[in-house]
């Protein structure tokens, strides 16, 4: 049975397949992209943004966790000794420079690589990355097809970025995806916009984390989902 969802726009859809086929995909929650004290180039209207999308996601791990939907978490971790040439190229860091600076984000074993305001718990799925997609060189399709997940909720940090690219690749992998756009930002409100936007008109349902809740509330009376 199929149950409803409000989207963002204030249209109705179904959620995309039974509870006991969906999964809520953690991305990038981690203190290099939410800690303020990593982020001292924000002001203090984006801080709060960021902080907003951080307790938006811990409730909605909460709501999944209550409804039996699996949590599956996505952390960049850098290896220090395979640095990404294309990404250094871009942000015109030298070739020749020592490798990672100060400032690089989650590398391995660095405080920046730590989860923020929220975490996994014991024996939920956890998946390691080196680039923007939690699709990209991991195990995260086959860990969601072994569950037999065929729908995710997307969440994290940030939506143009990390969350974006996972939600494109698992789009085009066959996964019916849906972004949740209050527990999702990016350091630039216009551009967190403009992503949902694009993400909406070809790749994900967008839907709030109340609406969600609610979907999943009224899906878990009407389905049977595991405890």
């Amino acid at each position: 049975m199929s149950t409803d969802l409000v989207l963002l726009d204030g249209s109705v859809r179904p959620l995309p397949g039974p509870l006991a086929e969906g999964a809520l995909v953690v991305i990038d929650v981690q203190r290099s992209f939410a800690d303020p004290a990593h982020l001292p180039w924000l002001d203090a209207a984006a801080l709060g943004t960021v902080a907003a999308a951080v307790a938006a996601t811990a409730h909605l791990v909460d709501v999944a966790r209550e409804h039996g939907v699996p949590v599956v978490w996505v952390a960049l971790e850098q290896d220090p000794a395979a640095p990404w040439g294309t990404s250094l190229w871009l942000r015109g860091v030298p070739a020749d420079a020592p490798w990672p600076g100060a400032d690089e984000p989650c590398v391995a074993g660095t405080p920046g690589a730590r989860w923020y305001g929220v975490e996994p718990a014991p024996g939920e799925t956890v998946v390691r990355k080196t680039r923007y997609s939690g699709f990209v060189g991991t195990t995260l399709e086959a860990e969601l097809h072994a569950a037999g997940t065929t729908w995710f909720v997307a969440a994290g940090l940030t939506t143009e970025c990390c969350v974006g690219t996972t939600v494109w690749d698992g789009f085009q992998r066959g996964f019916r995806t849906v972004v949740a756009s209050d527990a999702t930002a990016a350091y630039d409100a216009a551009v967190h916009t403009t992503t949902l936007r694009a993400l909406a008109e070809s790749a994900a349902l967008v839907a709030t984390t109340d609406a969600l809740a609610d979907a999943f509330t009224t899906a878990r009376r009407t389905q049977a989902v595991p405890a």
